[in-house]
């Protein structure tokens, strides 16, 4: 069920049934109201504090100085949306226009420098968040960013598009990660990591296609299978075939 607020704002209503133990007699229906808006702004800020800290501590592991620290986690966050903008030609890119989101990179950004700083101080490790939940950080953005994508798409009036929309999915997912790691001078992780792009991709397909059935529920479904996707193809080494040249580690 989709509607309007007497504000104008858009919601989807969710019917739920709960149940007596043990019974299966209907107890009552329910209609559960979601303001669309709120909901991708709430996502959208929660990858962006995703992708910021897996910047900010690549910058860091790079002996980056506190600004170059600042600087890669707000392009890792909000890099991909400015690459979206731009191909759907929206100039200046939204990144710019609102300064929540380069606000909210760049604290994320600061307080991973912070913590580390102290950290190092203590003579502790220079991580103080451990390799694999950095994976789950990477990997939500990851999800988050390819949904919005589409999202984005969509409202630009290409929906009706389904390879222009998935396509800049991805493109929103990895863009910020690939100018991270040209500016810090490594190969970009969708040509090397294990199931990086084919992640993002396989979310934003997901999210395409069952978006009809539950905005929420495929949100959520989308980000769930690219964490899954991204965690277990780094526990388990699975990547995509490559020519092994002779000579080469």
């Amino acid at each position: 069920m989709k509607g309007t607020t007497a504000e104008g704002q858009e919601y989807r209503a969710f019917r739920y049934v709960s149940w007596t133990n043990g019974s299966q007699n209907k107890k009552g229906v329910k209609y559960l109201y979601i303001d669309i808006d709120f909901l991708s702004f709430i996502t959208e800020l929660i990858g962006t504090v995703a992708f910021a800290v897996s910047g900010a501590m690549l910058a860091i592991d790079r002996e980056l100085d506190f600004f170059g620290v600042l600087f890669l986690g707000a392009i890792t966050a909000i890099g991909g949306g400015i690459i979206r903008d731009l191909l759907l030609g929206r100039i200046p890119p939204h990144a710019f226009l609102n300064y929540v989101y380069l606000l909210v990179s760049v604290v994320s950004a600061f307080l991973v420098f912070v913590f580390s700083y102290f950290q190092m101080r203590r003579g502790g490790q220079r991580y103080f968040i451990s390799d694999s939940l950095l994976n789950i950080f990477d990997a939500a953005g990851l999800g988050i960013f390819s949904v919005i994508g589409v999202q984005n798409t969509i409202s630009a009036g290409f929906g009706d598009n389904a390879f222009f929309c998935i396509f800049l999915g991805m493109t929103t997912g990895v863009g910020g990660g690939m100018l991270r790691d040209i500016l810090s001078k490594t190969t970009p992780a969708v040509l090397r990591k294990h199931i990086y792009a084919v992640a993002s991709l396989l979310g934003a397909l997901c999210y395409y296609y069952f978006r009809y059935l539950s905005e929420a529920g495929s949100i959520l479904l989308s980000v769930i299978l690219v964490i899954v996707l991204r965690v277990l193809a780094s526990h388990y080494c699975w990547t995509l075939p490559r020519i092994p040249i002779q000579g080469r580690n």
